[in-house]
């Protein structure tokens, strides 16, 4: 074992290599190591990367840095999995070169140094092509000149060799660190998203009339106008009879009512088939064509569950879970009972068929055009599966969609986003003070899971009225859109009902008053308003600017007052720096202000500030001058400033 080198604390690396991390097209794999062996000899790396559809492997050199740290990057150019791996090594040709510096410098004979160098180079030629070894041998061959000692001493002193050194390194006992890294390489719209969400039934302009997909597409225009890019819509697959839920969850559903959609299942199909209310499979692919003409796309909502009237209940008894008495378990999550659900049993003996036929689910929808499957509770179905599933759709469909929407422990959203879903939607919905904020910004963008879970903001669902938003007015409806939309780049809106500032909970929880989930509801689809604006201008200022397209670059910043939050995203781009300032004020019914730190070095400043900020939403443009400069928030205005900096020299 000759090997001489150590390399260790290597970065980004999901659990030794057991997952893979998570980039989209064009985006930056920035790796790092702990490299050091022993003595004073000079070591070189490299990172191997490649496509796994290639053969060959490309090979970027690392940087090296104070106490052992290596850095080097490669970034990814189409999607799919990637593979990359580090190399290092002793470079004995380097560290003659050193030595042979040193050396001269004090004066010292080079007649034998310049036999070993010579040696060297030799052997480092053999090491590559013909033509590149031409070039190391002609190297050689003037070292090896003993009637022209001056000349093959100058020879070796020169920026050239030392060029020469660097760009053909001698490459013996090389330790590799290869755990099996890969990266799986998505399309853009996995890292950066706009979302909004409706039921297609409530599309009506009358409750007693069933929106249709027809009525949909009427709101493509609306969609587009406001800027987002993901149509999500509940289920739309027929709905189950028995036990079909009334409104407000009754237990027992009134003539009439339409039922909750994630009751899935009934006579007129189950999952691989359209309510008939909504109309037709041919309506639904009309839908998504004509969306996607309009640069949007049309999420389905991927429920794993059946209504008690499924056709896979009598075609597959075995596929669910009975009670001793006959009957068939339904969903329970105690105190609350699902009797419209009845849950899939991943336990049964027939459970290879199961899996089969649930993935044969995407693929018909995909077949159908989809490319993007909001996924329903994915935590209470195993992780073996989705791991199986998801890998085995990406491998034919690469540029689908998946997000989790699972609201659970830590641990195990952390491993939905392993195992392999692309998004997941996130704990923001509850983080309000500035403490909760950058105290959870942090950890999802400088610890581990940046590498594997890409979170998806959403300020409600139709699940959740968080309690923040209990009775309380559009400002913080307002406030509650912009941070969403500027902290990630991927985020969503439970549309309709956010728009108008509904905040009537159910007896205090949680949840809707009225909730939509059980009863077709009539918005005005015609109205704009203040939150609608926003819509509006947020999609577009995020479009405009890469400094939100990533979730990644954020800096929070100081201010004086715990109310106002600072933070500011900057990317790189062919025109300069894209510098985003985003200055909030978390209190929605009172004025806040403050003063506001000025990040020199983050913005590049090395003497004194001298910069402008526009703020994208209202046009104002301020001049600052001073490290420290005021700020002042009205909620009833602008509770968010969204500043656009440019740093003038």
């Amino acid at each position: 074992m000759r090997n001489r080198v150590i390399i260790e604390g290597v970065k980004p690396e999901v659990d030794g290599g057991i997952y893979f991390i998570k980039r989209t097209v064009g985006e930056r794999v920035d790796v790092t190591a702990n490299i050091f062996g022993d003595g004073h000899d000079v070591l070189r790396a490299s990172l191997l990367f490649k496509s796994e559809t290639e053969k060959t492997w490309q090979e970027v050199h690392f940087d090296t840095h104070p106490n052992d740290e290596w850095s080097a990057t490669f970034t990814p150019a189409k999607t799919g999995f990637y593979e990359y791996k580090i190399i290092a090594w002793v470079d004995h040709l380097a560290t003659w070169h050193k030595g042979f510096q040193k050396k001269h410098e004090a004066g010292q004979h080079m007649d034998v140094e310049l036999t070993v160098g010579a040696i060297l180079l030799k052997q480092t030629a053999e090491n590559y092509s013909k033509t590149e070894a031409k070039e190391i041998l002609g190297v050689a061959k003037v070292l090896e000149d003993k009637k022209d000692y001056p000349n093959a001493v100058q020879a070796v002193v020169t920026e050239g060799f030392t060029k020469l050194v660097h760009h053909f390194p001698l490459k013996q006992h090389v330790t590799t660190y290869d755990h099996k890294l890969r990266v799986k390489v998505e399309r853009e719209r996995a890292g950066f998203s706009a979302w909004y969400e409706f039921f297609p039934r409530s599309t009506t302009d009358s409750i007693a009339k069933h929106g249709t997909f027809k009525d949909v597409e009427k709101l493509l225009p609306r969609v587009k106008e406001f800027g987002f890019d993901v149509l999500y819509l509940p289920p739309v697959h027929p709905i189950g009879q028995i036990n079909r839920k009334g409104k407000n969850n009754a237990v027992n559903a009134q003539h009439g009512e339409p039922g909750s959609p994630w009751a899935i299942g009934s006579k007129h199909g189950g999952h691989k088939a359209i309510e008939p209310a909504l109309g037709t499979m041919k309506d639904y692919e009309s839908l998504v064509k004509k969306a996607k003409e309009m640069g949007i796309e049309i999420a389905l909502d991927l429920a794993l569950q059946c209504a008690p009237d499924h056709p896979y209940v009598k075609e597959h008894p075995q596929w669910f879970s009975w009670r001793p008495d006959g009957t068939i378990m339904y969903a329970e999550n105690p105190p609350k009972k699902y009797q419209d659900i009845v849950p899939l049993n991943f336990e049964c003996d027939d459970w290879k068929n199961l899996w089969e036929e649930l993935k044969s689910i995407v693929d018909f929808w995909i077949e159908k055009g989809v490319l993007i499957f909001r996924v329903d509770n994915p935590h209470t179905k195993p992780m073996p599966f989705w791991e199986w599933c998801i890998a085995e759709v990406n491998k034919k469909n690469p540029d689908v969609i998946f997000l989790a929407e699972a609201f659970t422990r830590p641990k195990v959203m952390g491993s939905l986003g392993k195992i392999g879903y692309t998004q997941s939607y996130s704990y923001f919905t509850w983080r309000v003070t500035k403490a909760e904020l950058t105290t959870y910004m942090t950890e999802l963008t400088q610890t581990e899971s940046r590498e594997y879970y890409r979170p998806n903001f959403w300020p409600n669902t139709p699940d959740i009225l968080p309690f923040h938003l209990h009775n309380r007015n559009a400002n913080a409806f307002f406030l509650r859109l912009a941070l969403a939309g500027t902290l990630s780049s991927n985020y969503g809106v439970y549309g309709p009902v956010y728009e108008f500032a509904f905040n009537e909970s159910f007896h205090g929880k949680e949840e809707y008053f009225d909730s939509e989930k059980y009863e077709i509801q009539v918005h005005d689809w015609n109205a704009r308003n203040r939150i609608t604006d926003l819509m509006t201008n947020l999609n577009n200022i995020r479009k405009a600017n890469a400094a939100l397209q990533t979730t990644w670059n954020i800096q929070f910043t100081d201010t004086s007052n715990d109310n106002l939050l600072s933070y500011v995203k900057v990317s790189n781009t062919e025109g300069g720096k894209n510098i985003i300032w985003c200055v909030a004020n978390l209190d929605a019914e009172n004025t806040a202000s403050g003063m506001v730190t000025v990040p020199k070095e983050l913005l590049g400043i090395k003497g004194r500030v001298n910069i402008a900020v526009q703020d994208l939403l209202t046009d104002e443009t301020y001049y600052w001058r001073d490290d420290l400069n005021f700020v002042e928030l009205n909620p009833f205005k602008s509770p968010i400033h969204i500043f656009k900096v440019h740093v003038f020299e």
